[in-house]
């Protein structure tokens, strides 16, 4: 079954965070990943940037509308997406307990309700 674990967290600004943390972190996602890939369970892994280099958009009524940053303001953005293949919940709980994310935001841990595999939606 596929998971997607959302990271959540708080947008630093620029020199909120000392360049020593930032080469920790990298290094601890970069364990992570590898970690992932060795247990053949990562599908996909994105970081992102930050919400105002966003856009959303929106197809009302026939007409396009694109909006500049997220749809909503919030105190916590999403920051990355991972995508496991696990047997369970349980085992995805388990990964996002060692996701780097979770020691300074939110993994959120939500089953694929279906997916886009080999041309096909499962």
């Amino acid at each position: 079954m596929r998971y997607a674990l959302l990271l959540h967290s708080r947008e630093p600004g620029e020199g909120d965070i000392d360049p020593d943390a930032i080469t920790a972190m990298q290094e601890a996602f970069g364990a992570y990943g590898r970690a992932l890939e060795s247990a053949g369970v990562l599908v996909a892994a994105e970081v992102l940037e930050q919400q105002h280099a966003s856009s959303t958009v929106t197809v009302r009524e026939g007409a396009l509308q694109v909006q500049d940053g997220p749809f909503a303001e919030t105190k916590e953005a999403l920051a990355g997406v991972i995508v496991i293949e696990v047997p369970d919940l349980d085992a995805a709980l388990a990964w996002a307990e060692k996701c780097p994310g979770a020691t300074y935001g939110a993994v959120e841990v939500r089953p694929a309700a279906t997916s886009y595999i080999n041309g096909a939606w499962t």
